[in-house]
């Protein structure tokens, strides 16, 4: 059964495994994504985080192992002891479609990824 939050929740996560910078108050971290959306991104919480909440940051998600894939300006939303949810205030058109691309390819449906992104503009 879902729970609350799923349910009310427009934009799918999907599960996501690639490395990570993020980057806030001058420092940078080295992590890991756990899941991604439209609208937002979870990573394992690096060692020594000290960011506070609502904190303007920047995740650099490393689609090839080496490259730049997508770059996302956030707001840290909430900490927990092992991960962090940040919500996506802004993001470049080539960094979009790659993140588009993604979903795209783990929704597989066109009807429901329309749907999110008719959420996001909307």
């Amino acid at each position: 059964m879902p729970d609350k939050a799923s349910e009310k929740r427009k934009f799918h996560r999907i599960s996501f495994d690639a490395p990570c910078e993020l980057h806030a108050i001058d420092s940078v971290w080295i992590t890991e994504v756990l899941d991604i959306s439209l609208k937002g991104v979870l990573v394992k919480r690096p060692e020594g985080w000290d960011v506070p909440l609502n904190q303007p940051c920047e995740v650099v998600i490393h689609l090839d192992g080496e490259h730049v894939g997508i770059v996302m300006a956030v707001e840290l939303k909430h900490i927990e002891s092992h991960r962090l949810g940040f919500k996506c205030q802004y993001i470049d058109l080539e960094s979009a479609t790659h993140l588009k691309r993604l979903v795209e390819l783990n929704l597989g449906d066109q009807v429901l990824l329309d749907r999110e992104f008719a959420h996001l503009i909307g």
